[in-house]
């Protein structure tokens, strides 16, 4: 059975994507679900939160994954798979995603390829987005089966939904039909 995809996006900073990402995936797997999280953020604040200190200095990451997508090499996700203590896999961010966005210009299917590699072997995949609207978070809602969005209760962050529900319409009608939306929700 392949895996449930979910995005875990908004543009706007600071409202709890991560968090979200991380907690969930780790309660999924509480219940026996196996669950791969993927850091889709140069940031990395996943990868740094399940306990990698020093993402840049990991031999395989998404970016890697990414990378080798773009230049029709074979993908092999397992590679750059980490497995935590709290029974979720993680294929870790650094900040050499930030190089395999400005490379994607309108290729939006590159993250979906890495995935296909892996999907079959979990029941979820969470994927956290970096806070943008750019072709990282576009490439993770054409992977996905489902956007989570967490959105502060504040009038910015409320704005940015608006756009955040274009952009996910967009997609829909575009790249991926059968994307939904999973819900809302305010941490």
């Amino acid at each position: 059975m392949d895996a449930h995809v979910i995005s875990l996006a908004n543009q706007k900073g600071g409202t709890a994507k991560t968090t979200t990402c991380a907690n969930l995936g780790i309660g999924l797997a509480r219940e026996g679900k196996r669950v791969l999280l993927v850091d889709c953020d140069p940031q990395a604040s996943l990868t740094l939160s399940l306990g990698w200190r020093k993402p840049e200095t990991l031999p395989v990451t998404l970016a890697t994954l990414m990378g080798r997508v773009l230049q029709e090499q074979p993908v092999h996700a397992e590679e750059a798979i980490l497995h935590h203590a709290e029974g979720v896999d993680l294929i870790p961010g650094s900040i050499a995603l930030s190089g395999v966005e400005a490379s994607l210009d309108t290729r939006q299917n590159v993250l979906k390829r890495v995935l296909d590699d892996c999907r079959k072997n979990y029941s979820h995949v969470l994927l956290d987005c970096m806070p943008s609207l750019g072709m990282m978070t576009i490439n993770a809602l054409a992977a996905a089966d489902a956007a989570l969005i967490p959105v502060q209760a504040q009038y910015l962050s409320a704005k940015g939904l608006e756009q955040l529900l274009q952009t996910v319409q967009k997609v829909r009608r575009q790249i991926n039909p059968k994307l939904k939306i999973e819900g809302i929700l305010l941490p």
